[in-house]
């Protein structure tokens, strides 16, 4: 008779606990022991997902509330299901159903989250540092599920177990951020997470969408695509956020395409085994071409969707566990 397979409650018993901050408010500051350990959990929640299996009786009794200041499906709808299948009471806020809409502050709010006694807590935001904000006044442990143009980083963490997964590891890649870097905290926690573990970055697009500091994070700029793909094992491609940007910072859609949007021809600059990625929503045939978004060899776009609920699993396994230790 064979041993069970381990399932993430022993593979987090048997190995030391990096991880032990409250919180996830940013990629910036984690370690790479820290940052592998939620990658190697997560891993393992990929495996029991896909067998059909839960850990429903891990947070039972345990309140998670996701709430969302800004629009959301992916991020908003993986976090809901990551709480379920591990038995989390979750409870979704959005703004337009909050007392917020009719003026309440969001200090306000967090001293309404302490009164429903919130175990996890889970902030989109449209101003950066919001998260930070309630980290600081709720009981709550916090995760920042995006926060203006500052961070994303599950969703770091989730491109992180896609690459991980497809290439076997994550040291010594070049990987190639392409498109509005300027107003995109994806790109942002990408940089942070993918330098602290070893890969080589580059980041690709246009002067007007590559702000000028972005070189002090340890990536090399390039502003022409065929340049910038050179020899890469990773694309990742990224949202026009034009809700985010002024005048005259691209000449139009058509153009961007031309220029920046990837297609099969600027991809064959890359190496022949390179992944597509791109965190979603896709404006296809803006920054990325129907015929590449939906190659199923080199684009790896679904499995992100994937990834990203086992690393929200993996998160809220976690930090409940961090919780736990500190309990009587």
């Amino acid at each position: 008779m064979q041993p069970p397979v381990d399932g993430p409650h022993m593979l987090l018993q048997r190995s030391a606990v990096f991880y032990r901050q409250k919180h996830l408010l940013a990629i910036e500051g984690l370690q790479p022991p820290e940052i592998g350990q939620l990658l190697d959990l997560a891993d393992s929640y990929v495996l029991l997902n896909r067998s059909g299996k839960t850990q429903r009786d891990l947070l039972r009794g345990r309140t998670l509330i996701n709430l969302f200041f800004e629009d959301s499906t992916r991020t908003r709808t993986s976090f809901e299901l990551a709480g379920k299948r591990l038995g989390a009471d979750v409870i979704n806020m959005g703004v337009s159903s909050s007392s917020v809409n009719k003026g309440e502050t969001l200090i306000d709010t967090a001293a309404t989250l302490n009164a429903m006694h919130c175990d996890l807590l889970v902030v989109r935001h449209d101003q950066s540092g919001a998260p930070n904000l309630l980290a600081q006044i709720v009981d709550a442990a916090v995760i920042n599920a995006g926060d203006g143009t500052h961070e994303h980083p599950t969703q770091a963490l989730l491109d992180a177990l896609t690459i991980k997964r497809r290439k076997g590891r994550i040291a010594g890649l070049i990987v190639a951020i392409c498109g509005d870097i300027a107003h995109s905290r994806v790109a942002r926690s990408n940089i942070h997470l993918l330098t602290t573990m070893g890969c080589q970055v580059r980041v690709v697009g246009p002067p007007t969408l590559i702000p000028a500091e972005v070189a002090d994070l340890g990536v090399t700029v390039f502003h022409d695509m065929a340049a910038g793909l050179a020899g890469a094992d990773v694309v990742m491609m990224l949202r026009l956020q034009r809700e985010r940007m002024t005048r005259g910072q691209i000449p139009s859609a058509r153009e961007y395409f031309r220029f920046y949007g990837l297609d099969q021809e600027k991809l064959a600059y890359a190496k022949p085994d390179a992944i597509v990625m791109h965190p979603g929503p896709m404006n296809r045939g803006v920054e990325i071409d129907s015929a590449v978004a939906d190659d199923p060899v080199r684009s790896v776009i679904k499995e992100q969707v994937e990834m990203g609920v086992a690393v929200r699993m993996a998160v809220l396994d976690m930090l409940s566990r961090g919780n736990r230790r500190n309990e009587p």
